[in-house]
């Protein structure tokens, strides 16, 4: 069937300048079933920002970045949630609605950084460092934020660090994202070496040659990039933080340092930005597809659930965090 006849053809037209029309018909059988099942069963789909554009802009309900997600999350009347991203964020919104359903399409999807760090090496920075704070970035599993003070995300790392009034305080699991915190305040911040596999892999030598090959462009880096790489950027935030400035700023060309698909997404609702593309994918994101939210829903498949001894410290830590 055409895409033209479908009626998932009105979505299509949201997202025509990246998803040539010859691909929708891919797409569109699921995305209308997807729909339909959403109305069937009382459910939203919640879609991080590295989501592609027939997720993030076709069926996703709420979308953003993983502070957005877990803030939004609260406010569903939902059943039934879907997490279009990582495993550690579907936990996030189980741990903030422990009443409701919540699904990840495919269990494989993790995080080299939440991977990187136990709750058994947390214990041991404690043992290491007593009486230090211990600040956990969102991107890790239950366990080891039931183990932590406070969360914070890439976007008010600093607040959420400066907010606890301490000399010091450890923050994990991103060395990256933690030095580039530390070189924004006069706390002492005591770092993991867990890394992005997306974020580390840029060089500040990219960034030199895109501005090279690309005159005038402005350069955003999101954080988790090493801090050699966000000195080469004319700004660094959050992705939430990129699609804010270039609203605000409407920079004539824009390369995003951070996951391929962030381009794709914040182009759609920026027609008159050019938007220079360096390809790095996440390959845990990428196991999220149409097909597999339309199976979550369709079966009920990979309902998230969290121990109880950890539910109720790991979502005070989330909660502290969404307090500063």
């Amino acid at each position: 069937m055409a895409y033209e006849q479908t009626r998932s053809s009105e979505l299509y037209d949201r997202v025509r300048r990246v998803i040539p029309a010859v691909e929708w018909p891919v797409f569109a059988a699921d995305v209308d079933a997807i729909m339909d099942l959403k109305r069937q069963r009382n459910a939203v789909i919640l879609a991080h920002n590295y989501q592609t554009p027939e997720i993030f802009h076709c069926v996703a309900d709420i979308v953003g970045d993983s502070l957005a997600l877990a803030r939004k999350a609260m406010t569903t009347e939902a059943d039934v949630i879907v997490l279009a991203g990582v495993h550690f964020m579907a936990e996030t919104a189980k741990l903030l609605n422990p009443q409701k359903t919540v699904l990840i399409p495919d269990l494989a999807a993790g995080c080299s950084l939440a991977d990187s760090i136990t709750a058994e090496d947390v214990r041991l920075l404690r043992q290491r460092y007593p009486g230090v704070p211990v600040v956990t970035y969102v991107n890790t599993s239950a366990e080891v934020k039931a183990v932590s003070d406070i969360c914070c995300t890439s976007g008010n790392a600093k607040a959420v660090v400066e907010s606890l009034g301490v000399p010091r305080v450890i923050m994990l699991p991103d060395e990256y994202l933690a030095k580039n915190i530390a070189a924004q305040t006069d706390v002492e911040i005591i770092a993991w070496k867990g890394h992005c596999e997306v974020h580390e892999l840029f060089t500040p030598a990219d960034i030199r040659q895109l501005r090279e090959d690309h005159p005038g462009v402005t350069v955003l880096a999101h954080p988790e990039c090493p801090p050699e790489v966000v000195a080469e950027a004319d700004f660094s935030g959050s992705t939430a933080a990129m699609a804010d400035f270039v609203e605000s700023q409407k920079p004539p060309r824009v390369v995003l340092i951070t996951e391929c698909s962030m381009s794709d997404n914040v182009a759609v609702l920026h027609p008159e930005v050019e938007f220079i593309r360096p390809c790095n994918l996440c390959p845990h994101m990428k196991r999220i597809t149409l097909s597999n939210i339309r199976a979550a829903l369709e079966e009920n498949r990979h309902v998230v659930t969290i121990d109880a001894s950890l539910a109720g410290p790991a979502r005070l830590a989330i909660e502290r965090m969404l307090a500063v």
